[in-house]
């Protein structure tokens, strides 16, 4: 116990260290940077942004791997999952209501940051050692920028093999089957280890059958298998709203009073409550921290400003709408936010306010996400494997991705989230560098792509 709660203490100072003042400005101004200089041209097309969706567009003969829909859906694989579920109630426990409204701020300029990231993952795609074009922030830095900038590259590289590793998600999926199977039951009441390990191993072998077959499997069963499990869980979550139609401007009210105060939770320490909201919006949508260039440069196109548009979306759909919708179900079941977190907390807002079906939908969702979310972060630490060490090292990467699944699910929630947090900061600082500095070149692009269009 001693060395777990040194490594606690480690996790959590390192992460503490990570999101700093200079962290928040990067993220937080370089979305606003994007934003009003791109003149919010993302935002004035975003009906052109669901035709591309749609396929309208779509040609078989263009450089890439996956469609458009497919990429997005991969993208929103690893976007929409925990996160919405466990990561909000987590930003709800530890910064207040007024921790969904920096949530929002964070969404809204990052549709503007995956506009400008997503264009250049396309812009920029290299090669890799086996001649197959590739995406991502280490091929934007190092085919946009130069070799002089090839240690950012490195960088990025190197902290998504350990950010790209789903600690999180295969903690809460352990701790919820903990919750609603074990414990009831009394299984592994004297090892809860024990029962948490077979949880991981359970998990990790159905992530194997998926992630071994590449993206072109991860994009076919995530575009199948992201909108289903969306729509079963903002249905009952909808059912939930609908009740408390009333409570609804009391809840805004809340969130918009706390977001200036941070009265409910933090004593009045606003700065300590928009880094809680950044850093969980940051952990939903990953705007600015480079996963999203790996997913959309693989992309089947020939016009990067396309995939920009299809990317900005992301952060809409899952923070705007999927996480918004989750704070307000546990804003309005009026469970105690200041006790339990993470998935546990959503989990008893559902059955305060649906039973035993609340409990059942909320396992569904858990287990669609959670393993959706596997699905979608192994091909990002294949692609950091593959740069680092070339296509050769890939599969032994797959291997260490799955035995980590069965390490995160006995580890506590804390070494878990902060450590990640950890990597996605060092991750985002080479990521919004290089968009900052290739942002005229995306100016240019977009000038080019619309004056054709219209």
């Amino acid at each position: 116990m001693g060395l777990i709660h040194t490594l606690d203490q480690v996790m959590s100072a390192f992460s503490g260290m990570m999101w700093g003042t200079p962290l928040i400005i990067l993220l937080v101004g370089g979305g606003f940077f994007f934003t009003i200089y791109s003149r919010f041209i993302p935002f004035r097309h975003f009906p052109h942004a669901i035709q591309i969706l749609r396929g309208k567009y779509d040609d078989e003969k263009d450089p890439g791997q996956i469609s458009h829909f497919e990429a997005l859906s991969s993208a929103l694989a690893s976007t929409v999952g925990m996160g919405n579920i466990g990561g909000v109630a987590l930003a709800i426990h530890t910064g207040g209501p007024g921790a969904l409204f920096w949530m929002w701020v964070s969404a809204i300029i990052g549709m503007a940051t995956k506009y400008f990231t997503c264009t250049l993952s396309i812009m920029y795609r290299g090669k890799d050692d086996a001649g197959e074009v590739q995406g991502g922030p280490m091929y934007v830095i190092e085919e946009g920028l130069g070799k002089a900038f090839r240690p950012l590259a490195i960088l990025f590289s190197v902290a998504g093999l350990i950010g790209c590793l789903v600690l999180f998600q295969a903690n809460q999926l352990a701790q919820i089957v903990r919750d609603l199977f074990y414990q009831p039951n009394h299984l592994f009441t004297s090892n809860p280890m024990v029962g948490d390990a077979v949880t991981g191993l359970v998990a990790a072998s159905i992530v194997s059958l998926v992630i071994f077959g590449g993206i072109k499997r991860i994009g076919k069963v995530a575009s199948r298998m992201v909108p289903l499990m969306v729509l079963i869980y903002l249905f009952a979550a909808m059912i939930i709203l609908m009740n408390h139609i009333s409570d609804i401007p009391g809840i805004f009210a809340s969130i918009f009073q706390d977001a200036f105060t941070g009265d409910a939770v933090l004593g009045g320490a606003l700065g300590s409550i928009i880094i809680v909201g950044i850093k969980r919006a940051a952990f939903s949508n990953e705007a600015g921290i480079g996963t999203e260039v790996m997913a959309h440069g693989a992309a089947r196109t020939k016009e990067p400003v396309r995939e920009g548009l299809v990317a900005m979306m992301g952060p809409f759909i899952d923070t705007i709408v999927v996480c918004s919708i989750t704070a307000f179900v546990i804003l309005a079941s009026g469970v105690d936010f200041h006790g339990d977190n993470g998935v546990t907390l959503t989990v008893m807002a559902f059955k305060h306010e649906l039973g035993i079906l609340g409990e059942i939908i909320l396992v569904i969702a858990v287990l669609s996400f959670s393993l959706s979310t596997m699905f979608g972060y192994s091909y990002y630490g294949r692609k950091c494997t593959s740069y680092l060490f070339g296509t050769q090292a890939k599969p032994i990467y797959n291997y260490f991705y799955v035995g980590t699944i069965v390490l995160a699910s006995i580890i506590s929630i804390d070494i878990a989230i902060n450590l990640i947090d950890g990597m996605f900061a060092l991750m985002a600082i080479p990521t919004m560098t290089s968009a900052i500095l290739l942002s005229p070149k995306v100016m240019a692009e977009t000038r080019r792509y619309f004056s054709k269009v219209n």
